[in-house]
């Protein structure tokens, strides 16, 4: 009668996979606290009970806030696609400013839009190249009114991707036990 022996290397290769895939399941759902704080920080802005936030200060900190800003020298015009206050397809217009990007409001063409600068007042939300701009409230140089930007849009998918680590987790414990259950009656 032989003696079936568990294979070492294998084995210790196939845990240290599995509690890999345990630790980063684990690491996800402390994501998911973490970004159900921001999430909350989040709506907490948007409800308008904090006071105006000054830019250029450190908007990522502040996004859906209301804010203020003075455009003097409007620079750099673009257009893209983008949604209206009523949910309708088209373009949102942004102007680059000497501090910020600023969404002037939506349109359903590309057509350029001119706009001499001023006073702008809106919401700071994500987006563009620093990671936010200033969606205009009301909007500006003609425009229509923008989409009101949602942190509810915001995605928090780390208890999916936890339960994928665990999944994973699981399914590699399976193969391997499976291959062993094979191996041993080969032997056999």
């Amino acid at each position: 009668m032989s003696e079936r022996k568990i294979p070492l290397i294998p084995t210790i290769i196939v845990a240290a996979a599995i509690a890999t895939m345990i630790g980063l399941g684990i690491w996800q759902l402390g994501r998911l606290e973490e970004k159900e704080a921001l999430l909350a920080r989040y709506e907490a802005a948007a409800s308008n009970a904090q006071p105006l936030y000054e830019l250029p200060e450190e908007p990522l900190d502040a996004l859906y806030r209301q804010s203020a800003f003075t455009c003097t020298q409007p620079g750099e015009w673009n257009a893209i696609a983008g949604r209206n206050d009523r949910d309708q397809s088209g373009y949102v217009h942004i102007i680059s400013c000497p501090g910020a990007d600023v969404v002037l409001g939506w349109a359903r063409g590309p057509d350029r839009v001119e706009w001499a600068g001023g006073e702008v007042t809106g919401i700071i939300a994500p987006g563009g190249e620093a990671g936010w701009r200033l969606v205009a409230d009301p909007p500006l140089a003609g425009l229509q009114p923008n989409a009101t930007p949602d942190p509810a849009a915001t995605p928090n998918n780390h208890l999916a991707y936890a339960g994928q680590w665990f999944f994973f987790a699981l399914s590699a414990l399976v193969i391997y036990v499976l291959a062993l259950r094979r191996r041993s009656r080969e032997q056999a």
